[in-house]
């Protein structure tokens, strides 16, 4: 099925995305020379992007995701370009700002999109050959992740030579290639896509997010996988906010060590997924043993008197937080109706992703590192709750379904 073709238009469209977002606080730093511009300036970036699942969601149970998703990535690349006009012609750095903003949204819708497309690729029905949903996941999240690590690399190279508007127009092919990818995987390809009801593109488009609000709060065990994922990223954003200052600060290592360390998150997480690729690994051990590892790995950035231990525990956050992310999402689609996958997806992803900021601001709040470290232990110790809590509910479930099974 030109599986490959695929995952290599979501690499360029990650590396293309991972560009814009590395270029617009740097370069917004470099011309103002103000760290609260810059700061201003992500958030501008960021913050559309955020609030857009919902509403991206809901667009993919109404319309075709291919066609979203090859929407998404031309209109970026046409975005791009006229934010590079419009530079050069009025000048300003405005532009860099207002267009990364607008592919944000794009990016987003790019996202639920192919979110909506995974799970079809993994029917063996439509001509999948018998590849798994895991396997589909973990081959798409290595894709990604490479992009991830490779974009602020290419971005970082090119304004090194160029001005920034360079550095856009190489995003703005990026787009069009990955566009073209897509259309070479699509092309002779016996996927059979599920296409969206009629009905449904009619509906409001608010309706499509109170009925995924009330698949959250009804179907049996989505509230707890939904809680669950808001605790894990409650650590990983505390761990990522934070470490800077804990390596830098606390534990007093250079730049260069910071930067190795990130490095090698980036590469853990890529032979993780590599891992679940070339592994078999049952469902529920895998939630346990990553959630798992995440907390421990929590306790260690947060307790640990040396750098080592702190690396260590960095590793298994960062690294394991994609095992956990293919389980919750396997997870997930076994629960959720498929004609409402992407709206209650969309709802899902943004209530996840909440506590992220959250923790954000709570380590900004802080001053110094040590207070940091006890904040740190404070909020893993919560998370460690939120498991046990979601546990006991699961066990309490299950064994109520059994009662009822087995009554007279």
């Amino acid at each position: 099925m030109k599986f490959p073709a695929f995952l290599f238009s979501l690499f360029l469209s990650r590396l293309a995305d991972q560009m814009l977002l590395f270029l617009v606080p740097l370069v917004v730093f470099q011309v103002t020379q103000d760290v609260a511009w810059s700061g201003y300036a992500f958030a501008a970036e960021t913050f559309p992007r955020f609030l857009s699942f919902p509403i991206c969601g809901a667009l993919c149970d109404r319309i075709s995701p291919l066609k979203l998703l090859r929407g998404s990535q031309v209109l970026r690349a046409l975005v791009c370009l006229l934010g590079v006009l419009g530079s050069t012609a009025m000048g300003g750095i405005g532009w860099l700002v207002g267009l990364s903003a607008v592919c944000g949204v794009l990016t987003t819708q790019g996202m639920m999109a192919r979110e909506v497309l995974l799970p079809q690729m993994a029917d063996g029905s439509s001509g999948s050959h018998g590849r798994t949903f895991d396997k589909v996941l973990a081959y798409a999240q290595t894709a990604d992740q490479t992009g991830m690590v490779l974009g602020p690399l290419l971005a970082a190279g090119l304004i090194a030579l160029w001005p920034w508007q360079a550095a856009v127009g190489a995003a703005a092919a990026l787009f069009v290639l990955a566009d073209l990818a897509i259309a070479y995987w699509r092309r002779g390809n016996p996927l059979k896509l599920r296409e969206p009801e009629p009905a449904r593109e009619r509906q409001h488009l608010l309706r499509p997010i109170a009925i995924a609000l009330g698949h959250v709060l009804r179907l049996p065990g989505l509230l707890r996988l939904t809680v669950l994922t808001a605790g894990v990223n409650l650590m990983l954003g505390t761990t990522l906010a934070s470490s800077a200052a804990m390596v830098t600060g606390l534990h007093q290592r250079s730049a260069t060590y910071y930067a190795g360390l990130q490095t090698l998150g980036a590469v853990a997480t890529i032979a993780i997924l590599l891992a679940i690729i070339r592994g078999s690994f049952a469902l529920r051990p895998m939630g346990v043993a990553s959630y798992a590892l995440i907390f421990a790995g929590g306790l260690l950035t947060a307790l640990s008197p040396s750098h080592w231990g702190y690396a260590l525990g960095f590793l298994l956050v960062i690294g394991f937080d994609k095992m956990f992310s293919i389980y919750i999402r396997i997870h997930r689609q076994r629960i959720i109706p498929p004609e409402d996958y992407g709206k209650t997806t969309g709802v899902i992803v943004l209530l996840n992703n909440l506590t992220q900021p959250v923790a954000g601001l709570l380590v900004g709040a802080l001053a110094d590192a040590a207070q940091t470290g006890r904040l740190i232990l404070a909020l893993c110790l919560m998370v460690g709750a939120i498991g046990i809590a979601v546990a006991l509910a699961a066990h309490r479930s299950a064994a109520a379904a059994r009662g009822t099974t087995t009554s007279p």
